[in-house]
């Protein structure tokens, strides 16, 4: 007789797996054709506006009243230079940057250690103190800056004696002051859910090799906590650079305005001068920073890290 021989079947190697299941994510099914089209037309909608803006701060004055879609003739600098120094664009941007980074600094060093209390401790008047910050997100501050302007306005009568010339209005460290807390209610909201999230087993394993309560919220919960601090960052400094209502109603000095005011400011001066070659260059100089803080930060918010990593 002749031995029968059995033969199994051959596996797939991986890469022919990797090949077969990549060949059907990439299929371009009528749903996936219809979301890119979207997305497509999403991103023109900023591409394009942003290009002609940048385009626009290098034409001189007499190329706006031709095609106005034309390419300018040449890197017409001295928009920039006017918008910088007759304009005062660059006071009004440092002015910004001030305010700015001031005001994050301050949330968050207030917005991490409150997130991380509220999400890993348990201690009397915590609920309360939830609802309370939850509550904070239905306010919008607009419309409290009256109260806001009034009660500064009493805090410098109260010290006329000593500053005759005010101490609450007009003072870039009072308005980063108040920037950072109308937007504490969100920034503690999205840490705390994330720091809670985390599993005990990395407090429990700090604490077992002697660490103690604040080595662990500095050197485990807020580098694992990195991807939404650099959203809570993003998200504030939009709001605090873009900011116009706030700034305008506490900033009634001329040399303590922001960037926004100021960028206002300069697009009522240039219509009526027609110059909108000026205007578009301080346009430009308002955005530059948000695109450079945006490329800075997009890496870590696009690294979405897994806070639950513990396996048995």
């Amino acid at each position: 007789m002749t031995p029968t021989v059995s033969v199994s079947p051959k596996k797939p190697s991986v890469k022919k797996m990797r090949k077969a299941s990549g060949s059907v994510a990439d299929r371009w099914t009528p749903h996936r054709i219809f979301n890119q089209v979207i997305l497509v037309l999403v991103s023109l909608t900023i591409i394009i506006p942003t290009i002609w803006v940048f385009l626009a701060s290098f034409k001189q004055r007499d190329e706006f009243y031709g095609n106005p879609w034309s390419l300018p003739r040449s890197l017409y600098l001295q928009n920039y230079v006017d918008a910088f120094t007759d304009a005062r664009i660059g006071d009004f941007f440092l002015n910004s940057l001030f305010v700015t980074a001031l005001a994050m600094v301050l949330v968050v060093a207030i917005a991490l250690p409150c997130a991380y209390v509220l999400a890993r401790f348990d201690f009397p008047g915590r609920r309360i103190l939830q609802m309370a910050i939850q509550g904070g997100l239905f306010i919008n501050v607009n419309y409290i800056i009256v109260p806001i302007f009034l009660m500064l306005v009493g805090f410098d009568s109260s010290v006329y004696q000593w500053f005759p010339n005010g101490l609450f209005i007009n003072n870039l460290v009072v308005l980063a002051i108040v920037y950072a807390s109308t937007s504490l209610p969100f920034t503690v909201f999205l840490l705390q859910d994330f720091f809670a999230r985390i599993p005990e087993d990395y407090e429990e394993a700090a604490l077992l090799d002697g660490a103690n309560q604040f080595t662990v919220m500095v050197r485990i919960f807020f580098p694992m906590a990195t991807p939404a601090i650099s959203m809570a960052m993003l998200f504030n400094f939009l709001s605090f650079w873009n900011d116009y209502i706030i700034s305008m109603t506490l900033m009634t000095d001329s040399s303590s305005r922001t960037v926004q005011v100021g960028l206002l400011n300069l697009m009522a001066t240039q219509r009526a001068a027609t110059n909108y070659g000026r205007l578009y260059a301080g346009m430009v100089i308002v955005i530059v920073p948000v695109i450079i803080f945006y490329s800075l930060v997009q890496k870590r918010l696009l690294n979405v890290t897994n806070a639950g990593g513990i396996k048995g």
